[in-house]
């Protein structure tokens, strides 16, 4: 696997070997061994979700908080996401900064988000099937999020915020300077 690195320290791209030939393609999604060589990253999975979405739908901007902070690697089965990662660690350089990368299903790019990062992300396309493992447990009472349109963090959602389909909880979570972080 190709291992590119980010502006904001800890956040990686991960680029799988594709084997194609005239019966399609083969590739490894995800290799412990090859994550913890390539990547220098050591983690156990425990948990994998998987979610389907249409055009415009926005989730995010989602974190657990200590104890049990979930780092997750995240990749697009169908269709195209935009895909954020925004630094919630307190001591860290590139606090409040964000990084967006467009993760589809044929670009077969995954996002290595490790803890004390906030989570969303917008699709692109009619449908988009995401899928990511995650190093802990959900945990409700860790649960953290922050108002996707904080103007504070000046996202670029890069689709029409007007047309954004987005939850109920999604909407109502706090703007970053009163959201609970335990980074």
């Amino acid at each position: 696997m190709n291992v590119a690195t980010t502006p904001i320290e800890g956040l990686l791209i991960l680029e799988p070997k594709v084997h194609t030939d005239d019966r399609g393609y083969f590739f490894e999604s995800y290799n412990k061994l090859g994550l913890e060589a390539e990547a220098d990253y050591k983690t156990a999975f425990v948990q994998d979700n998987q979610a389907r979405s249409v055009k415009n739908v926005l989730r995010g901007l989602h974190y657990q908080n200590l104890p049990i902070p979930q780092a997750k690697l995240i990749r697009v089965l169908e269709g195209s996401i935009w895909d954020i990662a925004m630094d919630i660690r307190k001591n860290s350089k590139t606090y409040m900064q964000w990084y967006g990368i467009e993760l589809s299903a044929e670009n077969r790019l995954q996002f290595l988000i490790p803890h004390g990062f906030a989570h969303g992300y917008a699709v692109l396309t009619d449908t988009a099937e995401v899928f990511y493992k995650c190093d802990n447990y959900y945990s409700k009472i860790n649960e953290g999020g922050i108002y996707f349109n904080d103007p504070a963090l000046g996202i670029d959602w890069k689709i029409n915020l007007k047309d954004a389909i987005i939850s109920d909880k999604d909407q109502k979570q706090p703007l970053f300077k009163d959201a609970v972080n335990s980074f």
